[in-house]
């Protein structure tokens, strides 16, 4: 099969450090070559990919100091698609809906896998205008808000097997990982740590729209809880893998409806547990009590931190290989291709939806 995978350009595939959407496509664009399909990446120049790369920017647009206006670039993307788009049997976008009127005209089948929250006074009237566009979910929890649109499938986010190590010896430390915002509440995860009586290791990116919230409430935590908890700024690579594999549980204190949450399968991977607050996914990527404890709180984590050493990490990395492998996603994905496919998506140009009047 002859397949394009269209990456954001806000960071190389794979990412340098955060980047969960990148490393997704990294992800599935590798598991898809290694099953023998042709693979075009669209992507930043950057990027590292056995698939053939197209690309229209140098490098990931958070990176390039000289970029300002990042929508211009990915406009440049949708066209780069649009040009190329006869040599493909499906174009599989992971982007901002930029592309969609275009993709009513593309000669191949196509999808959209929506990477991030659905808001519905601002998703809705878009999935409405183009409701026959062809959409996958990352998790059931994140389709809860617009339920109706036109969703082909549910198919959680999956790692190469051989991408992270079981470690069965952890530290004495608590992780905290990801992207320093509001809604991850790294504050109730210092709490929980100082509560717990256990270092907690940070290791968060901080967006530019995010540096008066780390600044003015982060940061003072951070100094006031200095015997506890290590700030490392944002840590990729390997650094990032020893950080996941060597911490005795990861703490997701989310108060948010979370997509689904990659960093509870990459801890998953090592073996390490999750304690995660019950909010969107987490019920469905976390076994209780096998790959982690779902909790109501911080009481709830802090009473869960007593329980580690009842998990067996071994299982932990046992459950892992059974649901949340990159081959696992790839062959879902091709499912959904095929579908598609034989059910002639984009052999030919699709009329303008009518107007609405109301």
């Amino acid at each position: 099969m002859r397949i394009a995978q269209v990456a954001p350009l806000y960071e190389s595939v794979p990412p340098e450090g955060y980047g969960a959407t990148e490393r997704i496509v990294h992800y599935l664009t590798e598991a898809l070559v290694a099953l023998g399909h042709r693979v075009t990446l669209f992507a930043t120049a950057d990027s590292t990919t056995s698939a053939e790369l197209v690309s229209v920017c140098e490098r990931g647009l958070w990176r390039d100091a000289g970029v300002w206006d990042t929508l211009t670039h990915h406009v440049r993307e949708v066209e780069a698609v649009i040009q190329r788009a006869e040599r493909f049997d499906v174009v599989h976008f992971h982007t901002d809906p930029l592309y969609f009127p275009s993709a009513r005209r593309l000669p191949c089948a196509h999808v959209t896998t929506v990477h991030g929250r659905l808001l519905p006074a601002d998703h809705g009237p878009l999935l409405s205008e183009f409701s026959e566009a062809p959409l996958v979910s990352i998790s059931d929890s994140q389709r809860q808000p617009i339920p109706w649109a036109n969703w082909q499938a549910t198919i959680h986010h999956g790692l190469p097997a051989d991408a992270f190590t079981l470690n069965d010896d952890p530290e004495d430390y608590l992780l905290f990982i990801g992207r320093m915002m509001p809604e991850k509440r790294p504050d109730l995860a210092i709490e929980i740590a100082r509560r717990a009586g256990l270092r907690l290791k940070m290791a968060a990116k901080v967006h530019p729209g995010e540096r008066r919230y780390f600044d003015d409430e982060i940061t003072p935590l951070v100094e006031a809880n200095r015997s506890c908890v290590d700030y490392l700024g944002e840590v990729g690579g390997q650094a990032r893998l020893d950080l996941l594999s060597h911490a005795r549980a990861l703490i997701f204190p989310i108060e948010w409806p979370e997509p689904f949450g990659m960093v509870m399968i990459e801890a998953m991977a090592c073996g390490t547990p999750t304690i995660a607050f019950r909010r969107g996914a987490v019920p469905e990527v976390l076994e209780e009590g096998v790959t982690g404890y779902i909790v109501d709180g911080v009481d709830g984590a802090v009473d869960a931190i007593s329980g580690l050493d009842a998990i067996d990490r071994r299982r932990c990395r046992a459950a892992f290989d059974a649901r949340f492998t990159s081959l696992r996603m790839a062959r879902e994905y091709v499912a959904v291709y095929e579908r598609l496919i034989s059910q002639g998506v984009g052999r030919q140009a699709r009329a303008p939806a009518l107007l609405r009047h109301g």
